[in-house]
């Protein structure tokens, strides 16, 4: 609980003042009961219509602000539970932020949704109703058993022995749902998954003609989590039932001692009236309880998944070195090298990369070239570090990436990745990702290395709109502003991850002589070995290991696997 302590410690203020202005109101309602008796006892008993009168004034009276107390309560409720979900949700937004590429694996997109909008909509819930009734409900229960035994004490000695079975009852069904909860929320995830990625695959699920198949599997989840939220609804509306059976037994039971005590002298007809409503205000708190008890429950359960993620440890800024050793000069270091590397995959099973041993020179074209799941983009992401090696060393500028900064490892590489990602914004936003305090002329000119100029025009100039995801371009279209906004960033390493697949072969091949006349190195990842004949060097991978290291006249002569990916495409482009 104590992130959300943290959270609510901001709104103290109106954590205190709701709860405050909660006890004003039980206070004039407490005092009800004793008006009303006094009414029926002296004003009615007497014909004492002024007294009548001015008891119902009071009354109104206490009605007036009982009401005004109550909008203050629930305006510093309001205030506090919404604050507290906005700072949740910027923490948990800026832990995901903070995560590494296996952490975000490993929760999921689906769970990390879920956690910043169900599960943070149900924690504002449960302090929203915490702060107004968590004082108040407990603070009417024992006022009125205590005012009760003023009135008289046989006849609360009734309140004396309800209220601990209605604890009893009450905990009972809060222990058994709240393990029942946090399965719910499972469930959840798995409904918002299922979601996201028909959303997203929409295409793909039509262009197989699967809708029905895809509406079964929706159904199959969404049916597990009505059957458990049915599950869990069951048991806690037990508590309704329970405490309802046991308010009308000691109704019964108050009626008849009362009317004993009266018949025999020792009460009042007015004092019979107060305690029975007495005990209708403690049947009527008793059930808010048990709401409030239900939904503190279901924000317990979210909070401690929300707790779990805030716990987690972000991404370090370094890492602790494999192996200490440097080079002695790294002014004259290679921009990139790889050291006897090896990865694996967290529950991956075997190693994704092994024993890769190369390098790069400052200012080199460097190819990596291989199949689909040989590894070519798992080994890029060994140099901004997105993942670290589980073995040997990458070597970044001759220093060892574990040991960079992580924000100062990221500067000096850009990174144009597999899937193109574009925001919703205009062309010079997504570009400015790149560096935030780019020229107008760095801009033109990173989009005129990129051959992207034709996409600014069509779009009427840098202001030019982009939709969420640059859904109004073409694939070709978003690679070409994704290289561009890399180049905006002027990186030392550029690493290109099957950037120009959506190209066609002569818009490619511009785009890559552009490329050349950069002074930083560039490591090209693609499947055509048309990308790469060009190339200072060419890495071919084989099943996560390296089957060789040379130039395209090189390879040709000395690689088997090269061979053949080339007579393949050869054969397939003819």
């Amino acid at each position: 609980m104590k992130h959300l302590f943290q959270a609510l410690k901001t709104y103290r203020k109106e954590a205190i003042l709701s709860p405050l202005f909660k006890l004003f109101e039980v206070a004039l309602e407490l005092s009800v009961p004793l008006v009303v008796a006094a009414v029926i006892d002296i004003g009615i008993a007497n014909g004492d219509r002024r007294y009548v009168i001015s008891a119902c004034l009071l009354l109104v009276a206490f009605g007036l602000f009982g009401l005004v107390f109550a909008l203050f309560a629930q305006y510093f409720a309001a205030k506090a539970a919404v604050g507290t979900a906005a700072t949740l949700k910027s923490r948990l937004f800026s832990k995901v932020q903070s995560f590494s590429y296996e952490t975000i694996d490993e929760l999921g997109t689906a769970k990390m949704i879920t956690l910043m909008t169900s599960d943070v909509a149900q924690v504002q819930t449960g302090v929203n109703m915490a702060l107004r009734l968590f004082l108040r409900s407990p603070f009417v229960v024992f006022g009125a058993m205590a005012l009760a035994f003023v009135v008289d004490v046989r006849a609360a000695l009734v309140f004396a022995a309800v209220i601990p079975l209605l604890a009893v009852a009450v905990y009972t069904v809060m222990g058994v749902c709240i393990p029942l909860y946090q399965k719910m929320q499972g469930r959840l995830d798995r409904v918002y998954l299922s979601t996201r990625e028909n959303l997203e695959g929409v295409r793909v699920i039509r262009a197989f003609s699967l809708e029905e198949s895809e509406r079964a599997a929706f159904k199959k989840r969404n049916d597990e989590l009505k059957r458990a939220q049915k599950r869990v609804g069951a048991i806690s509306a037990l508590t309704g039932p329970v405490t309802f059976v046991l308010i009308n037994l000691a109704t019964i039971a108050l009626l008849y001692v009362g009317a004993i005590r009266v018949s025999g002298g020792a009460l009042e007809q007015g004092q019979v009236v107060a305690l029975y409503g007495y005990l209708a205000q403690i049947l009527v708190e008793l059930i808010k309880l048990a709401n409030l008890i239900v939904t503190v429950t279901k924000a317990v359960s979210c909070q401690k998944r929300i707790g779990k993620v805030l716990d987690m440890q972000g991404e370090p800024s370094c890492l602790p070195l494999i192996a200490q050793e440097t080079p002695s000069s790294m002014d004259g270091a290679p921009a990139l090298c790889f050291e006897n590397v090896s990865f694996s995959y967290a529950g991956g099973g075997g190693n994704a990369l092994s024993e890769i041993d190369f390098s790069a020179e400052r200012g080199e074209t460097v190819g990596i070239l291989g199949g689909t799941g040989a590894g070519k983009s798992t080994l890029i992401n060994l140099i901004p570090r997105f993942y670290a090696a589980s073995g040997g060393r990458v070597l970044v500028l001759g220093r060892d990436v574990n040991g960079i900064p992580k924000d100062e490892l990221r500067a000096k590489i850009g990174v144009v990745p597999q899937k193109t990602v574009l925001f919703r914004g205009t062309i010079r936003s997504n570009l400015l990702w790149g560096n935030e305090n780019a020229s107008e002329e760095e801009l033109t000119r990173a989009i005129a290395l990129a051959r992207a100029e034709d996409v600014v025009k069509a779009k009427g100039g840098l202001d030019g709109e982009i939709f969420e995801g640059g859904k109004n371009l073409s694939g070709g279209q978003r690679q070409r502003l994704t290289i561009a906004r890399a180049l905006v960033k002027d990186p030392d390493i550029l690493i290109l991850d099957d950037s120009s697949s959506a190209l066609d072969y002569a818009t490619e091949r511009d785009l890559l002589a552009g490329l050349k006349t950069l002074s930083c190195t560039v490591v090209l990842v693609s499947q055509r070995a048309s990308t790469m004949r060009h190339a200072d060097k060419i890495v071919v991978l084989d099943d996560g290991k390296i089957a060789g290291v040379g130039t395209h006249e090189s390879l040709e002569k000395t690689c088997q696997v090269y061979r053949e990916i080339l007579s393949f495409q050869e054969r397939r482009d003819a």
